[in-house]
Formats: C-alpha cells, sequence, structure tokens
C-alpha cells in the first residue's frame, strides 16, 4: 500500500549546502565585528556632538546584534552550525581592525561608515551564490543591506558640509 508520508531517511527540509554555510559564516563573523567596533567607538567617542553620536552608534550596534542573531537562527534553520567565537571572529572578519583609544566625533562616523560599508560589501559579495541557493536566505540579506546602508548614510551625515 502506498501513502503520502515520507520516509524519515529523506531527512527534514532543505538544508544548506557547505558553499551556502560558508557564505553566511562570512556575513555572521562581520556582523558580530561590527557589533563590537561599534561599542568601542561608543565607549570612546570625545568631542563635538558626543551625546548624539555615542546614542547613534548604538543603534549600529543593536542592529549588527540583532542581524547576527537573525544570521546565526538562519544557519540553524537551514541544520548548519554557525560559529560566534571570538577568536573565529578575529581570525576572519573583514573589517579592519579599531583603534584601541579615544577618536574624535569626527573620525568615529568616518571609522564606524567604513565599517558599515565594509559589512554591506561582504554581504553584497556572498548574494548571488547565496540567492541561487536559497532565496528566501537571500531575502533576509536584502533587509540586512537595506538596514545597513541607511545607518550608513544616517552616520556620514553628520561629517557631512553644505
Amino acid at each position: 500500500m502506498r501513502t503520502n508520508r515520507r520516509d524519515d531517511a529523506e531527512g527534514f527540509g532543505f538544508q544548506a549546502s557547505p558553499r551556502l554555510t560558508a557564505n553566511l559564516q562570512r556575513v555572521l563573523v562581520d556582523l558580530i565585528e561590527l557589533h563590537l567596533q561599534g561599542k568601542q567607538a561608543h565607549w570612546n567617542v570625545v568631542g563635538t556632538n558626543f551625546r548624539d553620536l555615542h546614542l547613534q552608534l548604538d543603534e549600529v550596534v543593536d542592529f549588527a546584534r540583532a542581524a547576527s542573531d537573525t544570521v546565526a537562527e538562519r544557519l540553524r534553520a537551514l541544520d548548519s552550525v554557525p560559529d560566534g567565537r571570538s577568536d573565529t571572529v578575529a581570525e576572519t572578519t573583514s573589517l579592519p581592525r579599531f583603534p584601541a583609544y579615544e577618536v574624535n566625533t569626527t573620525e568615529a562616523v568616518d571609522l564606524v561608515t567604513a565599517r558599515v560599508y565594509a559589512t554591506v560589501d561582504t554581504l553584497r559579495a556572498v548574494h548571488d551564490e547565496v540567492d541561487a541557493e536559497d532565496p528566501s536566505t537571500a531575502d533576509i540579506l536584502h533587509q540586512l543591506i537595506d538596514g545597513l546602508e541607511k545607518l550608513a548614510w544616517l552616520l556620514k551625515s553628520e561629517n557631512r558640509k553644505v
């Protein structure tokens, strides 16, 4: 007698390939690093418009933290294992190191904006391969790109002269 039931040996749902996992891992480590560097800037920014920038940097931090959680949970949903350990992040991020000293508000804006765009570059670099394998995950990347580019625009406007 034939049934419509799946055989347990067939597995459950869509599973990420090693390439999809690697692409999402690249995004994950850059988002975690952006979160950490944004907090470093938040703690060590000084100068004109300090308070507003101090608060604005937390918006970047909050976005990056939430985004990293979204990507890590997407990896788990696809039966992959995200690696957000500090040594992994430090060894594999594409973001440049953040200075270990106080930075004035103008410099902080430029440094953090550059790191937001570096994270966007990673998202864009993996996008097409992700989309080819899993358009649902590519939709997540679209949302992250949109959000990060908006944050970059808001940040860099702090230093813009008209």
